[in-house]
């Protein structure tokens, strides 16, 4: 996998998706082209998927949120006769790296949670009509909508077959949304996840595996009743969105240029700088006026998240990311008070909710984070968040005795730092910094809409440090140089630890308990070793499996 990947696509490049509208309801058809994945070391038979299927499903999802008001309900189904998914493709996982693999389940795992979050908070409610058998990632997919519906005709079944077939584990929320979701009992879900074939017809919708199952003969007039009552549920409007246009984006060796972000990389230190620059005009004066790619928030947001998947497949090596910022904090707290005044709107909604997803993303990127804070800089409103997210937080005291004249550093919260914007574990990132510390985050509510400048930052614990001109360039030097000195793994491994404490949600489970033992299963030689499940699939061979128990 060591061609650079690109995530930018559109509806008439898709390869693998087709989206019919037929308002209120979009159908989501999945037909893999074998021939279209990114290597072509294997072919994607039987709707089976690697990253380029799921670049596009992202793509889709995110398009039918922003352009497609008047879709209030989406159905999952299958191009191809006799088969949903096969799930991920085995000769794709067999060959790729461990990088690779890790990472490609945690991006289908952020695409099935926005799934989720479109049928919870955008009034975008997906299900999935199975007209034939989804294994593995396939029967992940659908476990990520609200329904399921499987055809009833002694054929098409459900199943999760890695553990008895592959060595390893359904990588992307199965086992977590079959208990935690569906409230399958946990000997009947232990008997599902050891069968190769699953359960079909009856004996699934018993098991709760799936809602409902119908006989070929009712099966599209039930699927059409079922997608009228979802849509009888949805706030959405009858009305057009904005077109999402490609990003304005320039990449050469050493940078990714966008219009509100600029990324310059740093191999030989192992790190890489991502520059915010905030609105040059203030909002609109209404959420109509607002419907457009460059809204500002949602301009800036695309580009971050195209940035943080660069890093993230693209440049593995770049384990620190540090984030500044230059603006106008003023200007940037006049679209924090846009996006607060009008979160009822169903654009304005879908942004906030896409500022949210981002910055989980940035949560739960395995790189070190650390925002510096200096003037001229604009963390304010929802950008603060950006401070609260990163592992360090470091700002500058007064100004910088050489540079040019600029506004003394500030860091500014609003009401979007407290509950707008959740992380996985359902908390926001000041709960979390002050878990089980109520009156320090009542002090923190009191702070709303002051500028704190370093000494009244440092004083609520807002940041890590405040540091004077003469310290800086030597306090940031040995972070950096101490950052890159130590194991990437004990680091992801830490820094994951520490960013999410309080309680467990089904998404932190997803990202933390299943994930976690999938990059370690990932690496076992009972998976991938010359002897494992994964090298030897298709071959004939039967593993030889090691029983010692770790």
């Amino acid at each position: 996998m060591s061609q650079r990947i690109n995530f930018n696509t559109q509806p008439p490049d898709y390869r693998h998706w087709r989206l019919e509208f037929e308002p209120p309801l979009a159908r989501l058809i999945l037909d893999v082209d074998e021939g279209g994945g990114l290597q072509d070391s294997y072919e994607l038979k039987q709707n089976s998927y690697d990253l380029s299927v799921d670049i596009e499903l992202a793509d889709a999802v995110q398009r039918l949120r922003f352009e497609h008001p008047e879709v209030k309900v989406v159905m999952l189904c299958s191009g191809k006769d006799n088969i949903f998914c096969a799930g991920a493709n085995i000769r794709m996982l067999a060959a790729a790296s461990h990088m690779h693999k890790v990472n490609f389940c945690k991006f289908t795992n952020e695409t099935r949670n926005a799934i989720e979050d479109a049928s919870r908070h955008s009034g975008q409610i997906y299900f999935t009509a199975l007209q034939g058998s989804a294994a593995g990632g396939g029967y992940e997919l659908a476990l990520a909508t609200e329904k399921i519906i499987l055809l009833d005709d002694g054929n098409a079944a459900v199943s999760l077959p890695e553990v008895p077939l592959l060595g390893v584990l359904p990588g992307t929320g199965g086992l977590t949304r079959i208990v935690d979701k569906r409230r399958v009992r946990r000997d009947v879900a232990d008997v599902f996840c050891t069968q190769e074939e699953g359960m079909r017809g009856a004996a699934a919708r018993d098991a709760r595996l799936v809602d409902e199952v119908a006989p070929r003969s009712t099966f599209s007039e039930r699927c059409r009743t079922l997608a009228a009552a979802l849509a009888a549920a949805s706030d959405r409007p009858d009305a057009g969105g904005p077109v999402l246009g490609p990003l304005d984006k320039q990449t050469d060796r050493n940078s990714l240029q966008y219009s509100s972000l600029q990324v310059t990389l740093e191999p030989s230190r192992h790190q890489a700088r991502i520059n915010i620059l905030g609105p040059a005009e203030p909002p609109p004066g209404n959420p109509d006026a607002a419907l457009s790619d460059s809204f500002w928030p949602l301009r800036l947001m695309r580009e971050l998240d195209d940035a943080l998947l660069e890093l993230r497949f693209n440049e593995p090596t770049l384990g620190s990311l540090f984030f500044t910022s230059r603006g106008d904090p003023e200007r940037v707290l006049a679209f924090d008070r846009f996006l607060q005044a009008h979160r009822q709107h169903w654009f304005v909604r879908e942004v906030n909710l896409y500022i949210t997803r981002v910055l989980k993303r940035l949560d739960l990127t395995s790189r070190s984070l650390f925002t510096l804070i200096e003037p001229g800089s604009c963390f304010a409103g929802f950008l603060a968040e950006v401070a609260l997210a990163a592992d360090r937080a470091y700002m500058l005291e007064g100004l910088f005795a050489d540079a040019e004249p600029a506004a003394e550093a500030h860091l500014t919260l609003s009401g979007a730092n407290f509950a707008a914007h959740p992380m996985v574990n359902g908390l926001s990132r000041l709960q979390v910094r002050f878990l089980e510390r109520p009156q320090a985050l009542a002090a923190a509510q009191q702070l709303r809409g002051q500028p704190l400048d370093a000494a009244a930052a440092a004083a609520a614990e807002l940041i890590t440090a405040a540091l004077d001109d003469i310290d800086w360039e030597d306090e940031i030097r040995l972070l950096e140089e101490a950052r890159a000195g130590f194991s990437a793994d004990a680091l992801t491994a830490m820094e994951a630890n520490l960013r999410f404490a309080g309680p467990e949600t089904m998404e932190s489970k997803i990202f933390a308990r299943l994930s976690a033992w999938q990059n370690w299963v990932f690496q076992r030689p009972n998976a991938v070793g010359p002897q494992g499940a994964l090298p030897l699939y298709g071959s004939g061979r039967r593993p030889a499996f090691d029983k010692n128990r770790v």
